[in-house]
């Protein structure tokens, strides 16, 4: 056997065991900082696949130029990130989509609501104070409410500002009322809040202070002793008050958010089931073609049949070492992956057939077949790279990830299964060179009438 092809089937071997290794553990390593994923292997899967909700929000950029757009989205990104994770949402996936557009995946949540007020609220809080008239009487609008007005301060610069949920620090907590059992939302402003706040407080005591959220009024306590630094929000549930702490910690969003313009609320139940199906049919699949590599091909179809094992394994460890959020339309991808890598054995193995009919020996026709196959399985290979970028590019556009994983897994498919057919299958082969098996034509699926024209194989 020559050296370098041992050399070659070793660093497959290792490759395929490295390979094996990160399929099988749960805890391997990936090339993002993200923990293992939502299964048994430790894979990454979709909503439709594990179940879970699926809102895609609308930012508006009108007020900003467009060179702050980008930052703008970032931040975006970022603050739903930190509330989604206070949440407590497993594998969450949130990503920006378009120019506007911002995907939030949150696997295991089936509280819609819960989640549209999680995520798309601005969350701007701040502090206001009733309108007086001039005997001193609160002064009531035409809907029959309070007329509030900013509360104002006068800060270390000189300049009355109004103070805002900008100047808390990032600590908020709930705690439950030593008398009543209630549960509040505990803040602590910085510097420059607590005297804004210090000053507030003196002016409004036995008055109420106004806490709003986004416009909305949300507690109207009255204040009993001057403050500075701390204090509470009242008159919220438990669910209310987590909540507020989580948008507090987080911070409010740089720009509003519209919509959600996508909600989709998918039943686990109906992902396993779905995921269930596509593993029977990947398998079934799966044993066909090596049904009919073996048949057809006999020797070269149990060495493509190898190939095949090794192209499952390294386009798993690929998924998960990216990590790859695989969808149904991604498994589907991965299937018809496995289809266009058999077409590449089944393009070599019939050139090599046509060499040894026309009495090349083995080691000849395999590097003729392969050489003769090549532009073929690369032009076919690189059209279908060149589809998946556009796809992929087509379905960040229209916010639509499904599309994206498709391209996605069908792009990382189509590379390995290049590498799969023109190295492992290839390698393979030429180990076969200067065996016993090389002087059988009938091993390579050619009629046995058709052996006497076979030279006879030297080592």
């Amino acid at each position: 056997m020559n050296r370098r092809n041992l050399i070659i089937l070793g660093l497959i071997i290792l490759l395929t065991g490295l390979g094996l290794a990160e399929v099988l553990v749960k805890s391997a390593p990936s090339i993002q900082d993200v923990g293992p994923g939502n299964n048994t292997l430790g894979m990454r899967l979709g909503l439709d696949l594990s179940g879970g909700t699926h809102l895609v929000y609308e930012a508006d950029l009108s007020q900003i130029g467009n060179e702050s757009a980008e930052e703008a989205m970032q931040g975006v990104i970022d603050i739903i990130s930190m509330r989604v994770d206070a949440y407590g949402v497993t594998e969450p996936l949130i990503q920006k989509q378009g120019a506007d557009r911002v995907s939030i995946q949150l696997p295991g949540i089936r509280d819609m609501e819960t989640a549209v007020e999680l995520v798309g609220q601005t969350a701007q809080l701040d502090f206001r104070e009733l309108v007086y008239d001039s005997e001193g009487n609160p002064v009531i609008d035409e809907t029959g409410d309070y007329q509030w007005k900013p509360a104002k301060g006068i800060d270390s610069q000189g300049n009355e500002v109004h103070l805002t949920g900008k100047y808390l620090k990032r600590n908020n907590y709930v705690v439950l009322d030593q008398t009543t059992n209630e549960p509040q939302v505990a803040f602590e402003f910085n510097g420059e809040g607590a005297t804004l706040f210090e000053q507030i407080t003196t002016r409004l005591l036995e008055k109420p202070l106004g806490i709003f959220l986004d416009d909305q009024l949300i507690s109207s306590p009255t204040v009993k002793a001057v403050l500075s630094d701390n204090g509470v929000i009242t008159g919220l549930s438990l669910d209310e008050a987590r909540n507020l702490a989580i948008l507090l910690n987080a911070g409010a969003l740089p720009v509003p958010l519209k919509g959600p313009i996508v909600r989709e609320d998918i039943d686990p139940t109906l992902g396993a089931d779905s995921l269930r199906k596509s593993l029977v049919a990947g398998m079934v699949g799966i044993i066909l073609i090596i049904l009919f590599m073996l048949l057809y091909y006999r020797v070269p179809g149990v060495l493509a049949s190898v190939a095949l094992i090794i192209y499952g394994i390294l386009v798993l460890a690929a998924f998960k070492l990216i990590p790859v959020t695989l969808t149904l339309s991604g498994i589907a991808a991965f299937i018809l992956s496995i289809g266009m890598a058999v077409d590449a054995n089944v393009l070599i193995f019939e050139r090599l057939k046509e060499e040894l009919r026309a009495g090349k020996p083995l080691s000849g026709a395999i590097e003729a077949g392969f050489n003769r196959a090549w532009s073929a399985i690369r032009d076919s290979n690189f059209t279908t790279i060149i589809v998946c970028i556009i796809l992929y590019w087509m379905g960040n556009m229209l916010a639509e990830p499904r599309v994206m994983g498709f391209a996605l897994t069908l792009g990382i498919g189509v590379l390995l299964s290049m590498f799969t057919a023109i190295v492992v299958t290839r390698t393979f082969l030429r180990l076969l060179v200067g065996t016993g098996i090389a002087n059988n034509l009938w091993l390579f699926g050619a009629k046995k009438a058709e052996q006497t024209s076979l030279p006879k194989e030297r080592q």
